[in-house]
């Protein structure tokens, strides 16, 4: 019989992985992953909804047992990080799709906010 903990880590890998690759993917091709890759998306996440029913299935008292806690910990800590990385992916989407990375602005305006922060600072002393 399988552990639905141990399960559900290695799904939440996967996700992770995929995640990551939908990151590197998005940076360096500077447009949005084709339909082969929103299909792997979309079947991680049927296989993540059977994994949640067999989370949901384990009694209460089998995960006191330190070992599984452990599990479940870094389980949490890899959603996490899938959570933060796709909020990342999300934001390089709606970049992308608002017209481009557009680096040469993003690059003058901070240059603009120093100058400005200077000359305050100049005329209060």
């Amino acid at each position: 019989m399988n552990d639905p903990i141990r399960d559900h880590q290695q799904l939440c890998d996967e996700i992770h992985q995929c995640v990551l690759d939908e990151n590197r993917f998005l940076r360096q091709h500077q447009r949005a992953p084709d339909a082969e890759f929103l299909t792997r998306k979309r079947q991680l996440l049927e296989r993540l909804d059977v994994s949640l029913g067999a989370l949901r299935s384990i009694p209460a008292a089998s995960i006191r047992d330190p070992e599984r806690r452990d599990l479940l910990e870094k389980t949490r800590a890899r959603i996490l990080q899938v959570l933060q990385l796709d909020k990342e992916n999300e934001q390089l989407l709606l970049r992308l799709s608002l017209g481009g990375a557009r680096p040469a602005s993003a690059s003058t305006a901070p240059t603009a906010s120093v100058a400005m922060l200077q000359k305050i600072y100049s005329r209060c002393s």
